[in-house]
């Protein structure tokens, strides 16, 4: 048995926690069996915004004629567009995967590992133990519990990336994030798109106002069906048919095209890792059960990212790694706060958030009141052309605390930043956001608007 100070499964955020360790002077193990960088580099984050930002550039083109600009989008390099994100993707994960491999001190395992017993991993032929675990082994994309998919070649948004050729059509299940992402990018650069969504609304997770008015504007290119429960699939000669229920009435019916996407949800890799086996408990969709300083039910073992379930962002799980090793080698501990954790969608307007939304303050007894300002009320929203969108904002009655920021509307996954960085303050609350003077004429007013404007609930 080979031991080893640290131990850390998975190399996305993991790769914090195990460059630190080494830089630290521990004995690292680092097991990864798929490619260097995890799900961000190879399949999510990076990859997905080279494909979304020729898109949005396709876009903004297409809306020119308000602004007096009349520009068409002649056509779209499909392969260099995918040439140019595969390119950067294994640039970055090779060069990583460089890193590791010339890092004296750090020993990468490249198969897939189980735990076994307590504090002791089995990989391939090897057998490791650590007194000190970080379990940062991400999820995998959920299989679709559709009546013959299995039967029907679908993409996800792991194989989308594998595209050759663009689709004429294409049918999404899925109005989630990645759903909707993926929606924008297709529809700009000309397949017809038709998102299938199970619940009522698209982006569920967002405040209502968000999410009503990015269906408004996504529908002008978008074929938008909620409520719709995907049962069956088929193939039918060259189209890909889905037969999906109204949930309001109970009717079927058929939805075709030439490509089939399912982004319905992600799973766990619990069931491959078996954390359980050495005292880690899971709940019951299978995620790691961590308390607020990222510990888990066993001692030493930490886990975090993905693997908690918690809040599924590339970001976060960095700032969990930082707060997860902290704790591991202090005996002053920090609580991670999800308060402050940020997100955002890159669609056709942007979406970003932080905080609760104004239902959640409400079912949490908050006395609150609530804010809102339009784009089009600043002066960049004239000079922009009245783009749609707007900031709503939350703050705590009593002290003005900030509770949840929600906007819509261009460059708001940089607007929503001033709002995350009031909130991590001493007070956080939003007099910084007020006294601060902005630059006129530019968005971030909008952001100071909304707070100009807050209202009892």
């Amino acid at each position: 048995m080979e031991r080893f100070d640290v131990l850390v499964v998975g190399s996305g955020s993991g790769m914090i926690v195990a460059s630190t360790a080494v830089e630290q002077g521990f004995q690292v193990a680092l097991v990864e069996h798929g490619r260097m960088g995890g799900t961000c580099i190879n399949v999510g984050c990076v990859p997905s915004k080279m494909l979304i930002y020729p898109a949005d550039v396709a876009a903004i083109a297409k809306e020119g004629g308000k602004l007096g600009i009349n520009a068409t989008v002649n056509s779209v390099d499909f392969t260099n567009i995918m040439t140019r994100m595969r390119t950067l993707v294994n640039h970055d994960s090779g060069h990583q995967a460089n890193a590791v491999e010339a890092t004296p001190g750090l020993k990468w395992f490249k198969e897939t590992g189980e735990f076994v017993s307590d504090y002791t991993m089995q990989i391939g032929e090897n057998t490791i133990t650590a007194e000190m675990i970080f379990i940062v082994s991400g999820v995998r994309v959920e299989t679709p519990q559709i009546k013959g998919i299995e039967n029907v070649g679908y993409l996800t948004s792991d194989t989308v990336l594998q595209l050759q050729t663009p689709p004429k059509s294409i049918l999404i299940v899925g109005g989630g994030y990645i759903g909707m992402e993926y929606a924008h990018f297709f529809s700009s650069i000309g397949t017809k798109t038709t998102v299938l969504q199970r619940p009522n609304r698209i982006l569920p997770e967002e405040e209502p106002e968000v999410s009503d008015m990015l269906r408004l504007v996504m529908e002008r290119r978008v074929k938008i069906y909620t409520g719709f429960e995907a049962l069956e699939a088929r193939q039918d000669g060259e189209a890909k048919t889905v037969v999906a229920r109204n949930l309001q009435d109970g009717s079927q019916r058929e939805f075709s095209a030439e490509t089939l996407m399912v982004a319905t949800g992600r799973v766990p890799n619990s069931d491959i890792l078996k954390p359980q086996k050495t005292g880690v408990k899971l709940d019951e969709r299978g995620f790691i059960k961590v308390d607020e300083y990222l510990e888990t039910s066993k001692k030493n073992i930490w886990a975090f990212g993905d693997a908690i379930g918690k809040k599924m962002f590339k970001h976060v799980a960095n700032y969990e790694a930082g707060v997860a090793w902290h704790n591991a080698v202090h005996d002053h501990k920090v609580a991670m706060d999800y308060l402050v954790a940020p997100h955002a969608v890159f669609t056709h307007p942007q979406v970003a958030s932080v905080g609760l939304t104004e239902e959640e303050a409400k079912r949490q007894r908050h006395h609150i009141l609530v804010g809102t300002a339009v784009y089009r009320d600043t002066a960049m929203g004239g000079a922009m052309g009245h783009p749609e969108g707007f900031v709503k904002v939350i703050v705590q009655r009593e002290t003005g605390k900030i509770l949840g920021g929600h906007i819509i509307g261009p460059q708001a996954s940089i607007l929503i930043q001033e709002i995350v960085n009031a909130m991590v303050t001493e007070k956080g609350d939003f007099s910084p956001i007020a006294r601060a003077m902005h630059i006129h004429p530019a968005m971030p007013e909008v952001v100071q608007n909304a707070f100009g404007s807050l209202q009892p609930a």
